[in-house]
């Protein structure tokens, strides 16, 4: 039978269908024909440098190569601009100049290898490289908000099948960012306790959804997952900023990225996929607000969200803002375990 479950966090409705479930390999994709390109059009290959705008950051792989390189994107979505430029329109309408930054990471040479693909020491240097650009772009007082994101297969929003991850600086903090924070912060202010944290202990405790715990991180299908097989990756340790983890923290998340995603690869084949970094806003001061998210340090917890794009957003979700999601998270959490244990 069909039920409505909200969870606190995004404190959003989805619809969990099960009589329109599918077995795990009903949703297998082994392929993207949308993406397949020549090798010698692809901007991202060694040899291509050319290809893109002059790169901001690189990783040497020690010859004359290298192992991650950091560009703008050629296509920026936000720029750099003398001014903010906030200006009202007709007086109830709001403007600014496109402020911001738009980087692609290029995380490999390797055109055909994915992230759960790459070694363990290669994958955190890409983590190494994500904390570092996100902790460069947030001494711009301007950049209120600075999104990593991964776009995986052309269904998930990819033009480029080239391994990448994007990074975007807002000068404001996105309406659904915000919501998340606050809620945050008001169960602190009622509990003073980490929102995230009580809802990582009772996961544990039931064990139903919780696909891992690997090396101080939790992998978990989300009571309210919007999608088939919805993976969220939190530490379990208390943090809520992505940009400080020390050393081992960093190779601690390769580890257990090598394990979520590839547990989605060997029971999925090659699912289209976004992955999004859901972590603190810049707390660069506010003229005027000096307990602008003043307590995050103590309400927020950064996490990574890992969505496989198996079902289509139609007229019912625009219209509602409902998901329907017919894979319940409890089977998603155990069908992802048993691809564990076999890999």
């Amino acid at each position: 039978m069909p039920e409505l479950r909200r969870g606190l966090i995004t404190q959003k409705w989805v619809i969990i269908a099960p009589e329109r479930a599918m077995r795990p390999s009903d949703y297998r994709t082994d392929g993207d024909e949308a993406l397949r390109q020549p090798l010698e059009n692809c901007p991202f290959c060694p040899g291509h440098e050319h290809m893109t705008p002059p790169e901001v950051y690189r990783v040497s792989d020690g010859k004359n190569g290298w192992r991650v390189r950091v560009v703008p994107n050629k296509y920026a979505a936000l720029t750099s601009y003398p001014e903010l430029g906030r200006a009202g329109v007709a007086g109830f309408f709001d403007r600014m100049n496109g402020v911001g930054a738009h980087e692609v990471v290029i995380e490999t040479p390797d055109h055909d290898k994915e992230l759960p693909d790459l070694t363990e020491d290669h994958l955190k240097v890409v983590v190494d490289v994500y904390a570092l650009r996100l902790r460069e772009l947030m001494k711009n007082g301007w950049h209120r908000y600075v999104l990593l994101f991964k776009n995986h297969g052309s269904r998930a929003g990819a033009s480029l099948a080239h391994p990448h991850a994007q990074i975007i600086a807002t000068p404001v903090v996105p309406g659904d960012v915000r919501a998340r924070l606050h809620v945050a912060k008001d169960y602190y202010d009622r509990k003073e306790r980490c929102v995230f944290c009580d809802m990582l202990l009772q996961e544990l405790h039931e064990g139903q959804r919780v696909v891992a715990e690997v090396d101080g991180y939790v992998i978990l299908a989300p009571y309210d997952s919007r999608f088939p097989f919805e993976i969220h990756i939190y530490p379990r340790y208390h943090a809520h900023d992505f940009t400080a983890m020390n050393e081992e923290q960093r190779r601690g998340l390769a580890r257990v990225l090598r394990q979520a995603l590839g547990a989605l690869k060997a029971l999925l084949g090659d699912p289209p996929y976004n992955f999004v970094l859901q972590t603190a806003p810049n707390p660069v001061p506010r003229p005027g607000k000096p307990g602008y998210w003043a307590t995050l340090q103590y309400d927020y917890h950064w996490h990574i969200e890992v969505i496989p794009r198996l079902t289509r957003v139609a007229g019912f979700e625009w219209g509602t803002g409902f998901y329907i999601n017919p894979m319940p998270p409890e089977d998603a959490a155990r069908y992802l375990r048993e691809a564990l244990e076999q890999g």
